[in-house]
């Protein structure tokens, strides 16, 4: 960026400009998860049944006929990325790579994935580890990854849930955010720890020990992205850790009943 327009970009109207860009990217999809999530919370430990015993769906079946069923999740999930197209428009930048400002050079992708691999076991092993530990403290909600009836389609459609979730908060938390507060002038630490808040709060609906998970999570891949900005390996951890807990749920909760509050 030039020295003019930097200047641009720092001016008080120009921020004034960026804030009221971030509210409206936020208010389309991750910040009206956050608000939602937040009083699903209070609904959650006002009601007569203890969180422990209450389940989230993250997956849930939208009709009793199947192909309705398979229409509403694939219009969920198209309609979910839109403001991932509006981010992607907003950073492109006309000399390529055009999302140069997010490490999507198309270079390095086997590095990159192989670190977001790597990032699987850093994160996903732990994160199971403190779901069962909440659990047992009565911090989460028993989490059901799957939800949906068993079709020709419900793998590929929770594969693609799993891409929609990883694909929307890492462009928009760790990609977007990242580039319009060091535009407007925030400092990197500033900047990992509002992201990972703002991470942990659309989690709540999962109960307190949700948004320490994911705070923590935020937290890692926060520094992780500033060192490197190369979004894709977060793009590939991300999916991973999804898509192996929404196809693995129904092994998982077989075996472990209890986790996942259903009987024995």
């Amino acid at each position: 960026m030039s020295s003019s327009a930097t200047a641009a970009a720092t001016s008080p109207l120009s921020r004034t400009r960026l804030w009221w860009e971030i509210a409206i990217v936020l208010a389309l999809g991750l910040g009206q998860s956050a608000i939602y999530s937040i009083v699903q919370l209070a609904y959650r430990l006002t009601d007569a049944t203890p969180l422990a015993d209450q389940v989230a769906t993250l997956n849930p079946s939208r009709s009793d006929r199947e192909v309705f069923d398979l229409i509403y999740q694939v219009l969920a999930i198209g309609f979910a990325i839109v403001p991932v197209l509006l981010v992607c428009y907003l950073l492109w930048q006309s000399p390529r790579p055009h999302l140069g400002r997010l490490g999507l050079d198309g270079t390095r992708i086997a590095r990159d994935s192989r670190n977001g691999i790597l990032l699987v076991l850093a994160i996903g092993i732990p994160g199971l580890a403190l779901y069962i530990v909440g659990r047992m403290l009565g911090l989460f909600v028993a989490v059901n990854p799957g939800g949906l009836d068993t079709h020709w389609w419900t793998v590929p459609i929770l594969l693609l849930s799993a891409a929609r979730a990883s694909i929307m908060e890492e462009f928009v938390v760790l990609g977007y955010l990242f580039a319009r507060l060091k535009q407007i002038g925030w400092g990197i630490w500033p900047i990992i720890i509002a992201t990972s808040v703002l991470r942990a709060s659309y989690h709540l609906y999962q109960g307190p020990g949700a948004f320490i998970g994911n705070l923590a999570m935020g937290l890692l891949f926060g520094w992780l992205f500033s060192r490197s900005g190369r979004l894709l390996p977060f793009l590939v951890a991300h999916f991973l850790i999804d898509a192996a807990a929404f196809i693995g749920y129904p092994w998982a909760a077989s075996t472990f009943p209890a986790m996942f509050g259903l009987p024995g």
